[in-house]
C-alpha cells in the first residue's frame, strides 16, 4: 500500500498564505539554547585555565631567559 501525503495549503479568506509553523517545539528551542550556553561556559572555563597556566609558567620564563642571557655573556670568547 502506498501512503500518500497530500499537501495543504492554508489560505485566510482573504487570499493571504499562513505563515507554517516551526518544525521545532519550544522544548527543542529551549534545549537548543541551553546547549550553546553550556558550551559557551565551557569555552570560558578552558581559556580561564589556559590564562592561569601561562600566568603561572611567566615567572618560571623569565627566569629562565635570564640564566640563559647571563650564561651567554658570561661563556669564554674562544670556545
Amino acid at each position: 500500500m502506498i501512503v500518500r501525503y497530500r499537501q495543504t495549503l492554508d489560505m485566510t479568506p482573504a487570499g493571504e498564505f499562513l505563515p507554517r509553523p516551526s518544525a521545532l517545539g519550544w522544548t527543542a528551542k529551549v534545549g537548543i539554547v541551553a546547549t550553546l550556553i553550556a558550551v559557551g561556559a565551557g569555552i570560558a572555563v578552558a581559556a580561564a585555565l589556559f590564562l592561569w597556566i601561562a600566568s603561572v609558567l611567566l615567572p618560571v620564563a623569565l627566569v629562565a631567559a635570564a640564566v640563559a642571557y647571563v650564561a651567554y655573556r658570561v661563556q669564554p670568547r674562544g670556545v
